[in-house]
């Protein structure tokens, strides 16, 4: 079991998971500090169901997404369309370069599940990680994981055109 110490520098060390993973998938700052907190409650809560068989940052990311995911499911009163200058409104990247900004338009853009297997891709998980995190197969996340390459890079280059 982690203690509360313990606990605030694992989410400290990892807290760009989440930030991530909200900015690919809500579009609205005040959303994203709502579900920042949910977040860290739904982690401490479910933090005596972590057995080390991952690592931290896997299940925090796991955690993060659930959690996003069961928010975006929920009925909203307004739908709101998204706005290019929301982007460049965010944490922690606030600064981010141009090239940065059409990445992340870009895997937005992406279905859920191959958003979710491309940013696990960029953060340096290999596709077994990713297939225990999606749960799916090795196979299907490298096929997956090709295919929303190549969608993001035709995006990219549509934005430059």
């Amino acid at each position: 079991m982690t203690s509360e110490h313990e606990f605030t520098k694992l989410i400290e060390e990892n807290r760009g998971i989440i930030y991530k993973v909200i900015r690919l998938y809500i579009r609205h700052e005040e959303d994203e500090r709502d579900l920042f907190q949910e977040i860290l409650f739904q982690a401490w809560r479910s933090l005596p169901n972590f057995k080390g068989d991952s690592k931290f940052s896997t299940w925090l990311y796991r955690v993060s997404l659930n959690t996003v995911l069961t928010f975006k499911r929920r009925p909203q009163l307004v739908v709101p369309h998204e706005d290019l200058s929301l982007l460049n409104a965010r944490s922690p990247e606030k600064n981010a370069s141009e090239e940065t900004e059409a990445l992340y338009l870009a895997i937005r853009e992406l279905n859920e599940i191959d958003r979710m297997i491309l940013t696990l891709h960029l953060d340096g998980y290999e596709n077994e990680e990713i297939a225990d995190i999606a749960g799916l197969t090795k196979n299907n996340i490298a096929v997956r994981l090709h295919r929303a390459k190549e969608t993001v890079t035709k995006r990219i280059k549509g934005l430059k055109s």
